[in-house]
C-alpha cells in the first residue's frame, strides 16, 4: 500500500480517528478500543494530522507526535499514520476522498468525540464527509448534551442508526454511543507541563 498504509482488502471496515494527537493519551486509546467493539470495526487508523485548520497555534513536530502516539497505542488492529502529510491533504473531506480512491472496496467509518460533533458544522465540507462515510460519535465527559443538540445531529437526525454494524451501512449514517470515558485531554496534559511543544 502506498503512503505508508497497511495492506487492505475489499470489505474491510476501518475506523479513522483523526486529530493532532498533541499529545496522544490514554483517552485516545480508550475510545479506540471502544470503537473497535461498539461499531464492529476490523481496524482503526489514527490519522495524525500536520495541523488543525481550526486552531491558531500549530502542534508539536509531527514525527514527535507520531512517536508518542505509537508508544501509547499498541494494539494489533490499530495503525498510527501520517498519511495526511504524505498525501498533502489538509482537510478531512480531502483525506477521506483520497483514502477511498486508494483503497477500493474498503468501508471507512469516521470516528469522533461528541465535542467534535458539537462544532462539526464548522469543518470544511462537513456535509460531504457525512455523504461519503458513516460517522461514529463517542460521548466524552461534559459533551453529551452539546453533541446530541449539535447542528450536524439536527441536520442528519434521520440518518442516526444503531452503533453495531455502522460500517456496513450506506452513508449518510451516524451513531452516537455513551461510553465510560477517561477524563483526560491533550490540552490538560499541556497545561500541567506534561507535554511541551
Amino acid at each position: 500500500m502506498t503512503l505508508g498504509l497497511p495492506h487492505t482488502r475489499p470489505g474491510q471496515v476501518i475506523g479513522l480517528l483523526g486529530g493532532s494527537f498533541d499529545p496522544a493519551h490514554e483517552g485516545h486509546v480508550h475510545i479506540t478500543r471502544e470503537a473497535l467493539k461498539r461499531f464492529g470495526l476490523d481496524h482503526v487508523w489514527w490519522l495524525v494530522s500536520p495541523g488543525n485548520p481550526l486552531k491558531a497555534e500549530g502542534p508539536a513536530d509531527l514525527q514527535r507526535r507520531m512517536a508518542a502516539a505509537r508508544a501509547v497505542m499498541q494494539h494489533p488492529r490499530v495503525h498510527v499514520s501520517d498519511v495526511e502529510a504524505r498525501a498533502g491533504t489538509r482537510y478531512t473531506a480531502e483525506t477521506i476522498a483520497r483514502l477511498q480512491a486508494m483503497c477500493p472496496g474498503v468501508r471507512f467509518v469516521w470516528l469522533m468525540g461528541a465535542d467534535n460533533l458539537a462544532q462539526f458544522h464548522r469543518w470544511k465540507d462537513w456535509r460531504e464527509i457525512m455523504a461519503r462515510v458513516p460517522v461514529g460519535v463517542m460521548a466524552r465527559p461534559g459533551d453529551r448534551i452539546a453533541g446530541r443538540t449539535a447542528k450536524a445531529a439536527q441536520v442528519f437526525r434521520e440518518a442516526r442508526v444503531p452503533a453495531q454494524g455502522l460500517g456496513r451501512r450506506a452513508a449518510p449514517a451516524w451513531a452516537y454511543v455513551n461510553v465510560a470515558m477517561v477524563d483526560v485531554s491533550s490540552s490538560a496534559i499541556r497545561a500541567r507541563g506534561g507535554w511541551v511543544r
